[in-house]
């Protein structure tokens, strides 16, 4: 079924892109990812959209409202061929209107600072922010979105897609416990002791509105890596919330090589089954594994992986909730 849905997809979308004018849009809007640091270099990332969509990332009153609002953040046009600049250094943004810019690292203070990205044909100038990892980090920490830190009920389609489509800022529940786990581990909201890095299957669409989110209810600040759902042959249903996942752990991990990591998450999309094989793949790096049991609950598929963590003398928690971990436990 998912690899029909996907060709119908790509029919439709070749369909809109042979109606569609080509020229390059007069209105380009860059949207900031937060960047990050790994030890030679800092990566600027973002996205070149024809329309601002950050109207969508704010609270809205009506359940039409909120509908209307989410699909802004779906129904965009992405701008490829443009070229983004920070001083010197430049990037092309690709055929989904992703951009990346790497700086070589050179000494800048610990923590958060800001890049300012121009847009060379409108002249544009956007403020990405860049978490830089501190030397003085004991450990780092990885955790996921949905129902670890905010209530989607992923385990369940329906629940899910309502959840998703209907939900605004202030509607959208986040779990406090994982709040202020995430607190106590990172050593501040910002983050800036102990980085925290969040992994999710949602789309890139949703960076600006998770963001809110989570400002609106005092979770520690972090760069993202979600999930490229552009149309193509190559994207959207294809890739798996696994190896996505997985690799997004590879990816912060290489970036941070004299760190030892905690993963967070949920046995609701099989977090355990990812987490244990980022263990294997990385012996020695993984401190611990907190999982959050949402819904109906961790079946074998999940407790099996678990055992396996465990086996390599990685810390394991497990439960409805994480306040016993409240107490410093990690």
């Amino acid at each position: 079924m998912k690899s029909f849905m996907h060709s119908i997809a790509v029919k439709a979308d070749n369909i809109l892109d042979s109606i569609q004018d080509n020229d390059p849009p007069e209105d380009l809007h860059l949207q900031p990812y937060f960047g990050y640091s790994t030890p030679d270099k800092i990566i600027i990332r973002g996205r070149a959209l024809a329309a601002d969509t950050s109207r969508a990332s704010n609270d809205t009153p009506s359940l039409v409202d909120n509908l209307a609002a989410m699909a802004a953040l779906f129904m965009t046009r992405e701008v490829e061929g443009e070229t983004v600049r920070l001083g010197d250094y430049s990037a092309e943004t690709d055929d989904e209107g992703y951009y990346r810019i790497e700086l070589p690292r050179k000494n800048p203070p610990a923590g958060w600072t800001e890049a300012a990205v121009k847009a060379e044909r409108t002249g544009e100038t956007i403020s990405h922010p860049v978490l830089i990892t501190s030397p003085k980090a004991e450990y780092g920490i990885i955790s996921d979105i949905d129902d670890t830190v905010m209530q989607t009920k992923a385990w369940s389609t329906r629940k899910n897609l309502w959840t998703s489509v209907t939900g605004s800022v202030g509607s959208r529940y986040i779990y406090p416990d994982t709040a202020t786990l995430l607190k106590l581990m990172a050593g501040s909201m910002a983050g800036t002791k102990n980085p925290v890095f969040y992994v999710s299957s949602s789309p890139w669409n949703l960076h600006g509105f998770l963001e809110a989110v989570f400002m609106a209810n005092g979770v520690v600040r972090g760069p993202k890596f979600l999930r490229d759902f552009g149309i193509d042959p190559t994207k959207m249903i294809v890739g798996t919330h696994g190896n996505h996942k997985g690799n997004a752990i590879d990816t912060v991990l290489a970036a941070n090589p004299d760190l030892p990591f905690y993963l967070i998450g949920d046995s609701g999309q099989h977090d355990p089954v990812v987490y244990r094989d980022a263990v294997l793949r990385h012996p020695g790096r993984i401190k611990g594994v907190f999982i959050r049991t949402p819904g109906p609950g961790m079946g074998e598929e999940d407790r099996l992986p678990l055992k396996d963590i465990e086996a390599q003398g990685v810390q394991i928690f497990a439960g409805e909730t994480f306040e016993p971990l409240l107490d410093n436990a990690f």
